[in-house]
């Protein structure tokens, strides 16, 4: 599952104050209990909590990458689905790699096709990315919201993690609820409003969102969003689709160097999708998948 956590200061030096950022990511041990990694500059401070999937022993975060005079610090929850493709997009562009992890593929399409790095993913992720060069950290979530990423922002302060227990362990950060949190809270409605938190002064990435926060200006922007069209196909068609899109998406997900399990109710969905993954392993050669 993984936790992210971060601390960018403007005006203040957060390099002697790991003590805070520690506290922050050990409230996301939960997450991820193979490792905890720091690093810490000047005026940025990021913490990862791990657990590991892909390369183990070399996919460790925060990772950093240093070509020339340049510096890129990326710390990562989630899975990059389409990593392998990317991977090999990346070395016909002169990108050579040290690790066989998703995160650092991530990092390197962020070098190649800078805040349009997020047009190329295909999974279900929340990053953070600094820049040191341009002084400036990227934000993004999946397009469907289905990794957590909050937020806080004071003047030249600027917090997120992956929960919102991370940001409130900074003496900074206060838990107080509003009228319009306590709106939020007794409201009838069944889903939340996307973007609201019921804390004042919290924000939520929203899904499909990335933000790109400078010295200077905080810039919000939308990279995707579902959008209806008319359905043409007639019914053989469309039943071929539907399952070429689930084989594929089920041949992505299964992806993994550590042993892979599925927990079914038994139910028409469960069943099917482990179906399609028992499929794709005989096809992989690999063993049986285990329930």
């Amino acid at each position: 599952m993984c936790g992210i956590a971060g601390w960018i200061d403007w005006q203040e030096d957060v390099s002697s104050q790991k003590a805070i950022i520690e506290t922050m990511i050990e409230r996301l041990s939960h997450r991820g209990p193979d490792s905890t990694g720091f690093w810490l500059s000047q005026c940025v401070a990021l913490a990862h909590q791990r657990l590991s999937v892909v390369d183990p022993a070399h996919g460790g975060q925060p990772m950093v990458y240093r070509p020339g005079e340049h510096t890129y610090v990326l710390i990562y929850n989630g899975e990059m689905y389409n990593f392998q493709e990317l991977r090999a997009e990346l070395q016909t562009r002169g990108h050579s790699f040290r690790t066989n992890s998703d995160t650092e593929v991530l990092l390197h399409t962020y070098i190649e096709w800078g805040e349009e790095c997020t047009q190329h993913l295909s999974g279900i992720f929340a990053f953070a990315l600094w820049d040191e060069s341009q002084q400036q950290l990227l934000l993004a979530r999946d397009h469907l919201g289905v990794k957590p990423l909050f937020y806080v922002q004071h003047g030249s302060t600027l917090l997120f993690a992956s929960e919102i227990k991370a940001l409130l362990a900074h003496p900074q950060v206060e838990a107080t609820v509003d009228a319009e949190g306590l709106a939020e809270i007794f409201s009838f409605a069944s889903v939340r409003t996307p973007g609201f938190v019921i804390y004042r002064d919290i924000h939520e990435v929203r899904p499909g969102e990335q933000i790109v926060f400078t010295r200077e200006r905080t810039r919000i922007s939308r990279y995707w969003s579902l959008r209806s069209k008319p359905h043409t196909d007639d019914l053989p068609t469309t039943i071929e689709h539907v399952r070429s899109l689930l084989e594929r998406a089920v041949r992505q997900q299964i992806v993994a160097d550590v042993p892979i399990v599925a927990t079914l109710s038994g139910g028409l969905d469960s069943s099917g999708l482990v179906a399609l993954a028992t499929k794709a392993f005989q096809h992989q050669q690999q063993d049986p998948l285990r329930t």
